[in-house]
């Protein structure tokens, strides 16, 4: 063999060595990032179903403590008792939040802000720091349930899930609230 015949193929040997480590690291380095991105997909998904479940928390004890504070319901706990379970629930709500909002892009920090002033108003409600008829309580848990509901919408947007379940299919169902007791029991 000549010299340029055995250059031409040491050059096509490190040539083919070359672009086959190049090609290696172009693949692992999107393995590293879709493995990345995955880890931080789980996280976020972590962080809202963590925080719906807190405002729930919150919804729960608040209405509790709504009824006990206006005698629509008799429970073997004290009012300061429920009362102190919904400061907890609201503790672990704005730890929720805390957490989502480390996480999270801008429309799903915004949305859970409104979900965030919805649960504010039922909380405030249950403590008597604003009064208002029945009626007006349970529109605040339509309103938080619709808020909640828009907060899944972008949450699974962020997280690339398709479908959807806003609108008739989903909200139509209403919300699981005890009948109107008797008009003596408005407060």
């Amino acid at each position: 063999m000549d010299t340029v015949t055995q250059l031409v193929t040491i050059a096509a040997v490190l040539l083919g060595g070359l672009s086959t480590y190049a090609t290696n690291q172009l693949v692992e380095r999107s393995k590293r990032r879709d493995s990345l991105r995955v880890r931080w997909d789980e996280k976020k998904l972590d962080a809202y179903v963590e925080y719906v479940g807190s405002v729930r928390s919150c919804i729960y004890a608040s209405v509790l403590a709504y009824e006990v504070t206006h005698s629509i319901r008799d429970m073997p706990r004290t009012e300061h008792e429920l009362l102190m379970d919904l400061t907890e629930a609201e503790g672990r709500r704005a730890l929720a939040f805390e957490r989502l909002m480390m996480l999270a892009g801008d429309r799903v920090i915004e949305s859970a802000h409104a979900v965030n002033a919805a649960a504010l108003a039922i909380d405030w409600r249950a403590r008597r720091l604003v009064d208002g008829p029945l009626e007006e309580w349970r529109a605040l848990h339509t309103e938080i349930f619709r808020a909640i509901n828009v907060f899944h919408e972008v949450a699974r947007a962020d997280l690339g899930v398709s479908g959807g379940f806003v609108g008739d299919q989903h909200t139509a169902r209403g919300l699981i609230l005890p009948e109107q007791r008797e008009s003596s029991a408005e407060q």
